[in-house]
C-alpha cells in the first residue's frame, strides 16, 4: 500500500516542518536523534506529522515525516516508527490545544539548565521578557513514556500558554504555524543562554521594572516588532522567510559602485 498523495496544504506543512527540523539542527538545538517537532495535518483534528525516530534533524525531508493519529497509529505506510516519548508529549498537546498547529520540544544545555533552576526563567533580558508571565512549568516525572502523564502536562500547559518549561528536562513551544513555534523556541533558547551567561558572572542583574516587562511582552504579542504588511495575520512571516534562506546557498550578488 502506497501513501496517498498529500493535499497542497499538507505538502506546504511538510515543507515547513522539515525546514524547522533543519533549522533546529543548524542552530545547534538538536539532541542526537531525540526531541521532536510535530505539526497538525491540515483539515484534520486527530492527525499530526512527526519525525522518523532514528534520523538526524539535519537529514529530515518533507517526505520522510511520519503521519500518526492521536492514538499512536501510523496513518500512512512508512519505513519508520516514532519516538514513544515524542508521541506522549505531542499527542497530549495536539489533543487538548487545537490552536497548536506546531509543537516544538528541545533538550539544549541552556534550556535544561534553566529548567533545572528553582527560579526558572528570569526577566533579565529582552528575549526573556517575551515570555514574562507567559510561560508555564511542568514537574519532571521521568522519561515521558507514561500516557497518564499527558493529563497532568496539559493541565500545567493551560488553555493559552505558548511556552512550557519541563522541569529538569527541557523546553516546549506551541505555534499557530510552524514559523511561530520555531521563532518562539529560538527566542526562548537565547533567553536561557543569556540567563546562564549572566548568572555565571556572579554579578547583580540590572532590574527591569514590572511595567516595562509587561510592555515588552505585549509588544512581542502584537507583532509590532516583526509584522509583514502583506500578511498581517502572521507576524512571524517576515522572519521565517529570512530564516529559510539559511537553508539555501547564498545567491551571488553582483558588485556595484
Amino acid at each position: 500500500m502506497r501513501p496517498s498523495s498529500p493535499s497542497p496544504a499538507e505538502r506546504q506543512m511538510r515543507r515547513d516542518l522539515a525546514a524547522a527540523y533543519r533549522l533546529v539542527a543548524l542552530y545547534g538545538m538538536d539532541d542526537s536523534i531525540y526531541t521532536h517537532i510535530s505539526a497538525r495535518v491540515p483539515d484534520t483534528d486527530d492527525q499530526f506529522l512527526i519525525n522518523p525516530f532514528g534520523m538526524l534533524f539535519r537529514d529530515i525531508t518533507a517526505s520522510s515525516l511520519v503521519k500518526i493519529d492521536l492514538d499512536g497509529n501510523i496513518v500512512e505506510p512508512s519505513d519508520h516508527d516514532v519516538n514513544p516519548a515524542g508521541f506522549t508529549i505531542h499527542s497530549a498537546v495536539h489533543a487538548a490545544r487545537h490552536d497548536a498547529v506546531c509543537v516544538l520540544h528541545t533538550h539544549t544545555v541552556a534550556g535544561v539548565a534553566v529548567s533545572s533552576l528553582a527560579g526558572g526563567l528570569q526577566p533579565c533580558n529582552q528575549w526573556a521578557l517575551q515570555f514574562h508571565n507567559r510561560v508555564n512549568y511542568h514537574a519532571f516525572e521521568g522519561i515521558a513514556l507514561d500516557h497518564a502523564e499527558r493529563e497532568r502536562l496539559v493541565a500545567d500547559l493551560g488553555p493559552s500558554a505558548r511556552a512550557l518549561i519541563l522541569r529538569n528536562h527541557g523546553l516546549v513551544t506551541l505555534g499557530r504555524s510552524v514559523a511561530e513555534a520555531f521563532i518562539l523556541m529560538h527566542n526562548l533558547e537565547r533567553a536561557c543562554r543569556v540567563q546562564v551567561a549572566i548568572q555565571s558572572t556572579g554579578q547583580r542583574v540590572n532590574p527591569v521594572p514590572e511595567e516595562v516587562r509587561e510592555l515588552t511582552a505585549r509588544q512581542y504579542e502584537s507583532g509590532d516588532t516583526n509584522r509583514l504588511a502583506a500578511a498581517p495575520t502572521d507576524p512571524y512571516a517576515r522572519e521565517w522567510r529570512a530564516l529559510l534562506q539559511r537553508l539555501e546557498p547564498a545567491s551571488p550578488v553582483p558588485f556595484r559602485d
